[in-house]
């Protein structure tokens, strides 16, 4: 049987205390897993945060991280969304940096057709926030990449909800 990698996706509810995200992480490093994506944030309760992790692995290696996840004392939950409908969002800034004036009005027009916002400028620079899908805001990049040479990029990389109208289907 051959090994099918495909991008999984976890949600974990863990304990908010130091040294949690080093442990989950180290245990994915541990094992030679690759994780394509991390993110993590304090949740409605202050003493638990919930990480979206997502991974390329195989069923049967996907299924080890899950098995191991739910073995550590600091995982209070583990919610598999790789069958389920989900919602994501990535936010992304752009730092475009010696631009023109007709190339600083050209960004602002890709702004109403990508949906990003100008969250600064200078005079020869703009600073976009692109909150979009992962695949969204690679096409955003995309463009950049090809039209402007002096650009900077941070990407935090995406978190996930299931979908609640979904769910009663």
């Amino acid at each position: 049987m051959e090994n099918h990698m495909e991008r999984r996706w976890l949600s974990l509810f863990v304990e908010n205390r130091a040294g949690v995200l080093a442990r989950i992480s180290g245990l994915f490093s541990g094992k030679a897993y690759n994780i394509h994506s991390l993110t993590v944030g304090e949740t409605e309760d202050p003493t638990m945060s919930r990480m979206t992790i997502c991974i390329d692995a195989d069923e049967k290696t996907f299924e080890q991280v899950k098995k191991q996840l739910n073995r550590s004392v600091e995982v209070i939950k583990v919610i598999d969304y790789t069958d389920t409908s989900i919602r994501t969002k990535e936010i992304m800034f752009i730092k475009v940096k010696s631009l023109t004036e007709k190339q600083m009005a050209e960004i602002f027009q890709m702004g109403k057709v990508f949906r990003f916002l100008i969250k600064d400028m200078g005079k020869d620079s703009l600073l976009i926030e692109a909150i979009r899908t992962e695949t969204k805001n690679d096409s955003i990049l995309k463009v950049f990449k090809e039209r402007y040479t002096n650009i900077e990029v941070v990407r935090g990389g995406p978190v996930a909800i299931d979908c609640i109208s979904m769910q009663d289907r």
